[in-house]
C-alpha cells in the first residue's frame, strides 16, 4: 500500500471512529437520562467516559496527524481556505469536547453516589449543559467531514 492510500485509510477510519463514538455515546447517555434512574446513568456514564479515552481521544489525535500527512502527500498548501476552516471547526469541536468529558465524570459520580432512584437534580442540571455543548461539537464535526469530502473553493 502506498503512503497516500495508507494515510487516507487511517484518516477515514479515525474520522469514522471519532464521529461514530461521539454519536453512539451521546445516544447512550441521552437514553439513560431519559429513564431517570441514577444507577443506570452511573453505569452508562462509566462506559461513556471509558469510550472517550479508548476511542475518541486516540481518533481525535489521529485526525489532525493523518490530515496533515495527507495534505503533505497530496501537495496541498496548509493555507488552503477549506483547510483553515477545517482547523477552526476542529478546534471548536475540541473546545466543546473537553468540558463535555468533565461533565460526564461529574454526572457519573453524582449518580454513583446517589441512592437507587431518580437522577439527582445537580446531575440533571449538568446534563443540560452537556447537551448544549454537544451541539456545537457535533455540528463542527459534520462540517469538517463535509469539507474533507468536498474540498470547496471558498475564496
Amino acid at each position: 500500500m502506498d503512503a497516500y492510500l495508507l494515510a487516507k485509510t487511517l484518516h477515514i477510519l479515525s474520522a469514522t471512529v471519532l464521529f461514530g463514538t461521539g454519536i453512539g455515546t451521546a445516544f447512550q447517555m441521552v437514553w439513560a437520562m431519559r429513564g431517570d434512574r441514577a444507577e443506570v446513568v452511573a453505569g452508562v456514564g462509566s462506559g461513556v467516559v471509558m469510550a472517550d479515552w479508548l476511542f475518541t481521544l486516540p481518533a481525535g489525535i489521529a485526525q489532525p496527524a493523518t490530515g496533515l500527512w495527507l495534505a503533505h502527500l497530496a501537495g496541498w498548501s496548509l493555507a488552503e481556505p477549506w483547510l483553515i476552516l477545517t482547523y477552526a471547526l476542529y478546534l471548536i469541536a475540541f473546545a466543546a469536547w473537553v468540558p463535555v468529558v468533565a461533565l460526564q465524570y461529574r454526572i457519573r459520580d453524582l449518580c454513583r453516589a446517589a441512592p437507587p432512584g431518580p437522577v439527582p437534580p445537580e446531575a440533571r442540571r449538568l446534563y443540560r449543559r452537556w447537551v448544549l455543548l454537544g451541539w456545537p461539537g457535533f455540528g463542527a464535526l459534520v462540517a469538517v467531514i463535509w469539507l474533507m469530502v468536498s474540498k470547496p473553493e471558498l475564496f
